[in-house]
């Protein structure tokens, strides 16, 4: 059964009362026609309950706008988003050709600051949010009782001489749910062992960010990256400062559960304009803390730069060279995989 506008339908029932599926949800192919988009496809899904949000199999199979009801739930770049040959990996150049948006991942074998280690030089967040992915597929069909949405996409970061690191990636929604399931296998396909890092780099903006949101993390020990930061606001928003220089937080959660989550309350979310009886929209954000133990919070209540970053990882945000000094960075031997499982969802209060 399908749950949808109130009530529970059988397939059947739903099909005698629309043309095609498409009309209550599914996923369409577009491609991008000007500006520094020009070319680059973008998956579009619609879940006909109320989210919807756009894939990008031409930059990492990353998410950009994700909307509930119409109304954004997550952050936009200035950038927009470029395709990715606009991407330039020296130092901090990463930031020029960064999406925003509701996902971008940071990876595969970097994460966080530029440097240089005995591997050779790394820019900042790694490659792979800039790699367009082969074996791009999207398809909706009936599973049993179900409705499902998929996009897939296969990434990888290769070197001659170097290493080979591939990324498979799932994404998952049914018709009727506010909800999607990220699948990734990260497999090292080298004959030498591979650094790698993985950061998942969820961004969260306004009308979700208001000055009466809360933020629900998990029991953790907390420290901030940089000395001197106020630990006083991680559950609580703000209006936009210009001023405001951002914070970033590290997280490792106390308590073995075997899902780790985040909640963004916001009670004001406008959801009220399409459903007078619901007050608010939680997002939850949950995922396997044996592949992800880490949690990465970027702050950023600025002007323009009004985001905040909830970010599972294996790794904190100092760079490649830094996890090595720390003897934390994970390694992926010949013929290894890790395979991680992210899902988030939307509930109108």
């Amino acid at each position: 059964m399908v749950k949808l506008y109130g009530k529970e339908w059988t397939r059947r029932e739903l099909e005698s009362r629309v043309g095609r599926i498409d009309q209550l949800g599914g996923v369409q192919r577009f491609v991008m026609r000007e500006g520094p988009e020009a070319g680059q496809e973008a998956f579009q899904v619609r879940t006909g309950a109320g989210l919807s949000y756009w894939v990008h199999p031409s930059k990492g199979m990353d998410i950009s706008l994700a909307e509930f009801c119409g109304i954004p739930v997550s952050w936009s770049a200035s950038n927009g988003n470029p395709h990715s040959s606009y991407y330039d990996a020296e130092g901090n150049n990463w930031l020029r050709s960064a999406s925003g948006g509701l996902l971008m991942t940071c990876g595969l074998s970097q994460v966080g600051a530029s440097g240089q280690d005995e591997y050779g030089s790394f820019g900042l967040h790694g490659q792979i949010h800039h790699t367009p992915a082969r074996q791009t597929s999207y398809y909706a069909e009936w599973h049993g009782t179900d409705y499902e949405m998929f996009t897939r996409g296969v990434l990888e970061e290769t070197s001659i001489f170097g290493h080979t690191l591939r990324l498979t990636r799932t994404i998952i929604s049914r018709l009727g749910e506010n909800r999607l399931k990220i699948m990734d296998t990260v497999e090292n396909v080298s004959f030498i062992p591979v650094p790698h890092m993985m950061l998942y780099h969820f961004n969260f903006g306004f009308p979700l960010l208001m000055e009466d949101t809360i933020i629900v993390l998990p029991e953790s020990k907390s420290t901030s990256r940089d000395a001197g930061m106020d630990m006083s606001r991680l559950h609580e928003w703000q209006a936009p400062d210009p001023l405001f220089t951002e914070q970033v937080y590290y997280h490792e959660p106390l308590e073995q559960q075997e899902k780790i989550s985040v909640q963004i309350i916001s009670p004001s979310f406008p959801v009220n304009d399409f459903n007078s009886s619901s007050k608010g929209l939680t997002v939850e954000l949950k995922w396997d803390p044996v592949t992800l133990p880490r949690l990465v919070q970027w702050r950023m209540p600025g002007a323009g730069e009004h985001v905040l970053g909830i970010e599972p990882s294996n790794c904190w945000t100092k760079g490649r060279a830094e996890e090595r000094k720390t003897d934390s960075l994970r390694m992926l031997q010949p013929g290894e995989t890790v395979q991680y499982e992210i899902e988030l969802n939307f509930k109108s209060n």
